[in-house]
């Protein structure tokens, strides 16, 4: 388990090596030291990319952002509908099973444009873009799709990051702080939330006062709270915490505020909470107010999960 804190400051990781921040205004590499600039400065959002971008909260009457609609491969097409893989929708397309506004297609690498009748084996097949969304999430904002209070939410961070509509997985609370994935595949939500595939979490927890050897062996034999017993898969102190008072920890739990109540129960305070590792994504080369795009290979990585 890596825990190794890299950094302190705003706007850089607590895990692995540091990340290089981008100005927020040009998007070129910022100076040695440079932090992320304030939320109301963003750099633009490119849909789709994989590299980090900042993103603003929204402000009442602000514009909705636009997208350019772009050709699609019929065979990315079929993945995105969960019919099948890019590499079985070329052999479907080529057996002549696929057509598109009655002819059949058996070019691979044919595009179809928004408005085209796409069937397979003579059923219409109806395909949203599947978007996976990963978040650094700063504290002060709250996981919720929005909020009567007029207080800050992650959704805001994340509102242009493309067109469909996504949604979080689980949820931080507001003085929470680290990795929040957003998407609209339902499937994938619900497995990676669900208490049999319950994802990996690893968090970096500072206490208010040292933490007792004998209570880290404790979280990991399992400890007693309102609602049910739970225990760490792993609990540690973080290598460069001299102090005592910063511990890593392992869970696969989802419940609310699971970590804090942990520590709670045991007589400690938890004034810093960093969720450093979801799954199998983490935090490497994704500041703090950044959002990034998951690559094909990680989305493939978390649906063979088991």
């Amino acid at each position: 388990m890596n825990t190794r804190k890299t950094g302190t400051g705003k706007g850089r990781t607590t895990t692995g090596r540091g990340s290089k921040p981008t100005s927020s205004r040009t998007g070129k590499p910022a100076p040695k030291g440079a932090k992320p600039k304030s939320a109301s400065k963003p750099a633009a959002a490119a849909e789709g990319s994989s590299k980090p971008h900042f993103k603003p909260k929204v402000r009442k009457g602000d514009p909705l952002p636009t997208f350019n609609e772009e050709d699609v491969r019929l065979n990315k097409y079929l993945s995105n509908a969960g019919v099948c893989s890019r590499r079985e929708a070329d052999v479907l397309i080529q057996t002549g099973v696929v057509s598109v506004n009655g002819e059949i297609v058996t070019e691979l690498g044919y595009k179809i444009k928004k408005g085209d009748k796409v069937q397979y084996d003579g059923e219409t097949i109806n395909a949203e873009t599947k978007r996976y969304v990963l978040l650094n999430k700063p504290k002060g904002f709250i996981t919720t799709m929005d909020d009567p209070l007029g207080r800050k939410t992650v959704m805001g961070l994340v509102i242009n990051a493309c067109k469909e509509r996504i949604y979080p997985v689980g949820r931080l609370d507001r003085d929470t702080t680290g990795l929040l994935l957003f998407t609209n595949d339902g499937d994938m939500a619900k497995k990676l939330t669900h208490p049999r595939y319950e994802a990996t979490k690893i968090y970096h927890v500072e206490t208010d006062k040292p933490v007792q050897k004998e209570h880290l062996e404790l979280l990991m034999r399992g400890i007693e709270l309102e609602d049910g017993r739970i225990q760490a898969d792993k609990a540690e102190y973080v290598t460069d915490g001299k102090s005592g008072r910063e511990v890593g920890i392992e869970i696969h739990s989802g419940k609310n505020r699971i970590v804090r109540r942990m520590f709670e129960k045991l007589g400690y305070e938890v004034v810093k909470l960093d969720r450093v590792q979801f799954a199998s994504l983490t935090k490497k080369d994704l500041p703090r107010g950044y959002y990034r795009h998951l690559t094909e290979k990680e989305v493939s990585f978390l649906k063979m999960t088991k």
